[in-house]
């Protein structure tokens, strides 16, 4: 008999219109994780942008547009729907990289962090955790998509984005209706071969 955690994965990703928490206690969050997340040299680069209501629906109506025009017909079979789930949710948070920002920093940081771009994803992914860990304490659920490449042109053009914002995420919420997609009951690959320790006393 399947458990009650075998969620497939329509079901897991549809978040309802709706938030037990208010707007403001959500833009509290986003703005909480922006200002604590850690960050290369306390550069301080995440910029988000919080869509509620009609702003939110006309965000995820310019991904069903563009992934029409731009996928093939298999694919967009395949995306249409969950496009529609993520429509159908209370709201989507926009996490940016903003590029100007190394610029407050002197010559020489500046180019240690030019080498080094991973570090600001790794930056932008604490945030993205932070706000997705502290809207699941608060009774929502989320799920982040990487509509990016697609969109950001109309991102920019309609929310007045500054042209040195680089999308790099968007994280979808509404009111948690279940567990995670798979549950406690989801299959783990065995740790042999994933993780390696050495010098380990007790």
């Amino acid at each position: 008999m399947p458990s009650a955690y075998d969620v497939p994965f329509l079901e897991a990703i549809k978040l309802p219109k709706s938030s037990p928490i208010s707007d403001e206690r959500i833009v509290h969050l986003v703005r909480h994780a922006i200002k604590y997340a850690p960050s290369p040299f306390h550069v301080q680069s995440c910029r988000a942008i919080v869509l509620f209501g009609a702003e939110h629906d006309r965000l995820w109506d310019f991904a069903r547009v563009r992934a029409k025009e731009q996928m093939d017909e298999e694919t967009w079979k395949r995306s249409e729907g969950k496009i529609g789930e993520y429509k159908g949710a209370y709201g989507t948070v926009l996490f940016f990289e903003d590029t100007e920002a190394v610029k407050k920093f002197p010559p020489f940081l500046q180019d240690l962090i030019a080498q080094f771009p991973e570090w600001a994803e790794h930056s932008n992914g604490m945030n993205q955790f932070i706000a997705w860990t502290a809207f699941n304490t608060e009774g929502l659920g989320a799920n982040l998509q990487h509509y990016q490449k697609m969109i950001e042109k109309d991102v920019q053009a309609t929310w007045n984005v500054p042209e040195t914002w680089v999308l790099r995420a968007q994280l979808v919420f509404g009111t948690a209706t279940g567990p995670p997609r798979g549950g406690v009951n989801k299959e783990f690959a065995p740790y042999e071969g994933r993780l390696l320790v050495y010098g380990q006393k007790n």
